[in-house]
């Protein structure tokens, strides 16, 4: 993948490291850090938490947050990211929520998706995206290196 490249060689120029927490894309996109060449340098690791239950007990998202926004939302997003930069140490953390499919999950629909990245500079997106569960996957994983990649430059 084109972006993890240039994430990769983004963090190389600028001494900097990246983690990711992820629930709909499954490690995909940790997977596509680690192939870029020099990424055991920049790429701390990854925690797949798929489930509410991992999102809360594993990377220490706030019950409340859970609760109130559900495991689909800006919120579950942001705080993944937060969680994660505090227990890897890294200098970014991305993280990833959605509905791959194929059906809908707490209300919203296959597609749905929400990335976060905390850092130095930190966002959060929400897309409507279309495709098959893994091209919403592969999809998601692609906008979130480009959300980093923005918040890079």
């Amino acid at each position: 993948m084109q972006q993890a490249d240039e994430v990769v060689a983004a963090l190389r120029r600028r001494g900097e490291t990246v983690c990711t927490v992820e629930s709909l894309t499954g490690g995909l996109l940790c997977a596509a850090l680690t192939d870029a060449p020099g990424a055991s340098e920049l790429v701390h690791g990854g925690i797949v938490a798929y489930t509410i239950d991992a999102k809360h007990d594993v990377v220490g998202v706030d019950e409340h947050v859970l609760a109130e926004y559900g495991a689909v939302s800006a919120q579950t997003a942001q705080a993944l990211a937060v969680r994660a930069r505090e227990v890897f140490g890294s200098t970014w953390a991305v993280a990833t929520t959605g509905v791959a499919g194929p059906a809908t999950q707490e209300g919203k629909p296959v597609g749905t998706v929400f990335m976060a990245v905390d850092g130095p500079a930190s966002d959060v997106a929400q897309l409507a995206l279309s495709g098959d569960r893994h091209q919403i996957r592969t999809k998601s994983c692609a906008q979130a290196l480009e959300l980093l990649l923005s918040l890079m430059e």
